[in-house]
């Protein structure tokens, strides 16, 4: 770990340019760029909220602030780990050709992701006036939730970019996954029936959900559990930890892969 530390620190500027450059690629040829990462949330939550607030009858004023909080977390984990899986493939000509540490192309890939997704948060301060929710003091859960978020999607970055080399099917069984763990995530629905059944393991093992369950904590005004604090924190050290040693323990195979 301290060894990837420095050789962030060593290749900071390039890691930056990076990033810069999968901003760019990202908004090439749109009209929209940055705003339509304003503008998509915005839309997604009101059919949420339409559909799944008629399908339930939910009528509580904070049910768009509810969907919108779960909705932006589980939206950066998917976009910067799909993102991050290809990345070794989609650069494999540069890495044929000049030597750059490896890890630094998931790593971008999440990193710029996170900067949309940080601007995007824009959306939830708009929504929390909608629905009339001020702020508390119960807003400092978001920094842990945001650290926990990035942390452990680096580390499925990592795993998923290494597996990807490998096993090409990759991208396409995460995609089937990702919609799996959508709906485990209680983004669009209440968990509270769910947790009082015998299936709460599905929302109680599921770092995402303790994520996001924090992250909603802090703008809905209630203390997230110890569990989800402590269980999001193990598993994210967890992530990243294994995803370093999987991803270290195979970059030099790539070149014979790619």
């Amino acid at each position: 770990m301290k060894f990837l530390i420095n050789h962030i620190k060593r290749y900071r500027f390039l890691l930056g340019e990076l990033v810069k450059k999968g901003i760019r690629l990202k908004y090439r040829r749109s009209y929209l760029g940055v705003i339509w990462s304003l503008i998509e949330p915005l839309l997604t939550t009101v059919v949420l909220v339409i559909v799944f607030g008629t399908l339930f009858n939910n009528k509580k004023p904070t049910f768009p602030l509810y969907i919108i909080s779960g909705r932006l977390i589980y939206t950066f984990f998917s976009q910067s780990t799909k993102a991050a899986s290809k990345s070794i493939r989609k650069n494999a000509s540069m890495i044929k050709k000049v030597y750059v540490p490896k890890y630094l192309y998931p790593l971008s890939q999440v990193l710029f992701n996170y900067v949309i997704f940080m601007i995007s948060l824009i959306v939830l301060v708009l929504v929390a006036v909608y629905c009339k929710t001020p702020p508390t003091f119960l807003i400092w859960q978001m920094i842990p939730a945001l650290v926990f978020l990035l942390v452990i999607s680096v580390g499925a970055g990592m795993v998923l970019s290494t597996m990807d080399v490998f096993f090409r099917d990759t991208e396409y069984l995460w995609n089937v996954m990702l919609m799996i763990i959508m709906y485990l995530c209680a983004i669009f629905y209440y968990p509270e029936r769910l947790l009082k059944s015998g299936f709460a393991w599905i929302l109680k093992y599921n770092p995402l959900y303790c994520i996001i369950d924090i992250f909603r904590g802090s703008v809905l005004g209630y203390m997230a559990t110890a569990w989800d604090y402590a269980y999001a924190a193990a598993f994210s050290i967890f992530a990243i930890v294994f995803g370093i040693f999987i991803f270290d323990k195979k970059q030099d195979e790539f070149i014979l892969h790619i």
